[in-house]
């Protein structure tokens, strides 16, 4: 079943004190576009992130936001930089005795100075990659649920609004088939009215009609028309991304209606080729939002 491109997806998972939060958004777009926000601690499983995504979604504009907070004490290390705390203690030693005031230097104040204390992460990249993995799995899951769902029920509303032209385009080619009978009697009593009494030409009668009949004749765009139908129906129910495909052929059926439209020169025809073309123009913006 076809799939929109809407749709909304989530997960969490907490673990080690490690916490992470995936949101995923998509709404229509003419290709795949992906844009993930998320912390500078783990920017470097962008792509990863990206291709994980990828593996479900294939059209759409996807925004991918991140939570990630590490309250874990797993390969932190606490470094002290002694040379640089050595500097700060000659320094304010150096002042104190300059200004002629006590020293009073503790070593809680000198570890508060900028670069003294760092705090050295040596966590395990390749467990949180599988982590991150594994959360953005489940909420591209979700919504790639929530996009099939969604197309259910434009593939509903779509078939509903196919089954109308249907109907419509059966009444076209049944008045269809009285044109040509209608049109020899208005151009026989038109050919009476100019000859009065002479004789009409029956041959030049004839040619007239042919002329007419194929001029007027919508038998090969009616045929045309079901057939694009038909295939409508058939990529409604496919499990490939078939967005641009039905697209495509939305044109085509609102081409052949408009060739019907002017061909058939008669009033009730060009009312149901009316209401064709509204169904059709309200496919065409279903089918916008089509995977």
């Amino acid at each position: 079943m076809i799939k929109s491109m809407t749709g909304y997806g989530k997960s969490n998972l907490s673990k080690d004190l490690r916490e992470y939060q995936i949101e995923i958004k998509s709404v229509n777009h003419r290709y795949l576009d992906i844009s993930v926000k998320m912390p500078k601690a783990i920017s470097y499983l962008e792509d990863v992130i990206k291709k994980e995504v990828a593996k479900k979604i294939k059209r759409g504009k996807v925004d991918v936001f991140v939570t990630f907070e590490n309250n874990s004490t797993e390969g932190r290390q606490i470094k002290i930089n002694k040379e640089i705390a050595k500097i700060y203690i000659e320094e304010l030693k150096a002042l104190a005795k300059q200004e002629g005031i006590l020293e009073n230097i503790e070593v809680t104040e000198i570890s508060k100075y900028p670069d003294v204390l760092s705090i050295k992460n040596t966590q395990d990249d390749d467990v949180i990659q599988e982590e991150v993995t594994k959360v953005v799995a489940e909420a591209t899951e979700n919504l790639f649920s929530m996009r099939q769902i969604e197309g259910e029920e434009l593939a509903k509303d779509i078939l509903r609004r196919t089954r109308f032209i249907e109907e419509k385009i059966t009444e076209i080619s049944s008045l269809s088939t009285g044109l040509i009978e209608e049109y020899v009697v208005k151009l026989e009593g038109r050919i009476k009215e100019l000859l009065k009494d002479q004789e009409i030409d029956k041959q030049r009668l004839a040619q007239e009609v042919v002329i007419y009949a194929d001029k007027c004749s919508i038998e090969e765009e009616i045929t045309r028309l079901r057939s694009h139908i038909s295939q409508l129906k058939v990529l409604l129910n496919s499990e490939e991304t078939v967005g641009k495909k039905l697209d495509f052929l939305i044109q085509e059926m609102n081409r052949e209606t408009n060739t019907i439209g002017s061909k058939a020169n008669n009033l009730e025809i060009t009312n149901r080729v009316v209401d064709i073309k509204t169904e059709i123009e309200n496919i065409r913006e279903q089918i916008q939002n089509i995977e």
